[in-house]
């Protein structure tokens, strides 16, 4: 009753209905599925603890659970794929297969919110958590709008003990989580948006685009993506600050990256340090011989790959991600860059601009093959970029190009921040006036540069 008293059940129940409202303003009938993965949860952990000396009977409801959720997941996500591929597969030895493609709508999100689900029955099968009897708090952690539909993945031993304690609101972190959400709203609206126009034309007409168009094309949708997800992340972590939840943080300017390990370390920091504690380290993490280290590397990135989506481009995009990876793990460069790029310097040493640009480059040919529809158009699209090259710039790349521009430069001058927004009372921005001024110019800019409206792209996942 004290704890009802002091507001935290309130604000939890606040919580849990705005998020329910929220995701079902896109379809209702989903909210039915959500709550079935978080009441099968939930139990789980009781049973778990309440049949703590009974090993068997835990492993049984640990994988139990796991296997109904991956069920559920795959049906949404993987039904026709897999039933195409089968067919196609068994067609191919002579065998005609009849198989009828479903008509399914994919749940926004589901990805996301099943995978935080995962964690707390894993974590408490591990006895790494106590499971939790409140039930409300349980349901506000699966269902926390903010990063409900495109993360950040949270872990429950991080997110689900801050709605088990009364939560004090913050000035501090609620002025800076608006900055973040102001920055976060920059990146999508002007750069991905922007983006978005240039790349929907040239991957739509890519058979006839000469090299430096198809070029142009991977670029924007390079940034398209990073500007999309991690404004996403940025807007999500800046409300949850509203509402005193600290959340993981997602990105952490990936595109400075001196090789692709580094790049793993600060793209979607969620997904991949998710997959790394529940598959990696399960599988014999690094504490096995070289071959298995490697096969481990090569499941997460599979994995990964598969988890964007049912298309082959995707597992193709991971396998692409795994053979840059391989060198590295092979001689021992994988933890090379764990620091910051150019730590205490205005600019990188000509060492690590070509290593940068080198990793770019890389990165930027591994985003053609995601975003291609086809493993073919992926391959036709790279080897036109190649073989058709001009130096002709397109009279419509020049913007996007200018908001790109300003977003690496603004994002390298805060490479040692959370985000590009995130400043202190030191220098110029003492003066009250000034910090103002720099908020107005970006929420103007914002809006009188924004493109054409685009769904973020991770909610398809």
């Amino acid at each position: 009753m004290a704890y009802f008293r002091g507001g935290g059940k309130c604000k939890n129940i606040f919580i849990v209905a705005a998020s329910y409202v929220f995701y079902g303003w896109w379809d209702w009938r989903f909210l039915f599925l959500m709550a079935l993965t978080t009441f099968c949860s939930y139990f789980s952990g009781i049973l778990l603890a309440k049949y703590d000396t009974y090993p068997l009977r835990r492993k049984w409801i640990c994988g139990g659970n796991i296997l109904l959720n991956l069920l559920i997941l795959g049906y949404f996500k993987y039904y026709n794929f897999f039933g195409e591929n089968f067919a196609a597969f068994f067609r191919m030895l002579g065998w005609e297969v009849d198989w009828v493609t479903r008509d399914i709508l994919l749940p926004v999100g589901i990805s996301f919110y099943t995978f935080q689900a995962l964690s707390y029955t894993i974590d408490v099968y591990r006895r790494k958590m106590f499971p939790t009897h409140d039930v409300v708090a349980f349901f506000a952690f699966i269902s926390f709008f903010p990063q409900l539909v495109a993360g950040p993945i949270e872990r429950a031993t991080h997110l689900l003990p801050q709605f088990l304690k009364p939560r004090v609101f913050s000035y501090a972190a609620a002025v800076d989580g608006m900055r973040q959400i102001l920055w976060g709203l920059f990146k999508k609206m002007v750069v991905a948006d922007n983006c978005a126009d240039a790349v929907n034309e040239i991957f739509a007409n890519y058979q006839t685009a000469d090299g430096m168009q198809l070029f142009l094309g991977a670029l924007f949708f390079t940034f398209q993506i990073y500007g999309d997800f991690s404004g996403y992340s940025d807007i999500a972590i800046g409300t949850a600050r509203l509402f005193g939840v600290d959340l993981m943080r997602n990105f952490s300017y990936p595109y400075f990256s001196r090789d692709i390990a580094e790049f793993w370390r600060r793209w979607h920091i969620s997904l991949t340090t998710w997959f790394r504690d529940y598959i990696y380290i399960p599988l014999g993490g690094s504490r096995c011989a070289r071959w298995k280290v490697m096969r481990n590397t090569a499941v997460i990135f599979l994995v990964s790959g598969f988890w964007h989506g049912a298309n082959w481009t995707y597992v193709c995009w991971g396998a692409y991600h795994a053979m840059l990876f391989f060198p590295l793990l092979y001689f021992g460069k994988n933890r090379k860059h764990v620091d910051g790029v150019a730590e205490g310097r205005i600019l990188p040493t000509v060492k690590e601009a070509l290593q940068m640009l080198m990793t770019f480059l890389l990165v930027v040919l591994g985003w053609v093959i995601f975003r291609a529809e086809t493993i073919g158009q992926a391959w036709e699209y790279i080897a036109r970029m190649f073989t058709h090259f001009t130096f002709r710039l397109p009279a419509h790349g020049n913007d996007p190009l200018i908001y790109i521009g300003i977003l690496l430069c603004v994002e390298w001058l805060q490479r040692g921040k959370q985000h590009g927004l995130q400043i202190g009372a030191g220098g110029w921005f003492k003066y009250r006036a000034v910090r103002w001024l720099l908020y107005y110019v970006v929420f103007i800019a914002t809006f009188l540069l924004s493109g054409q409206q685009e769904e973020f792209i991770y909610f398809q996942f």
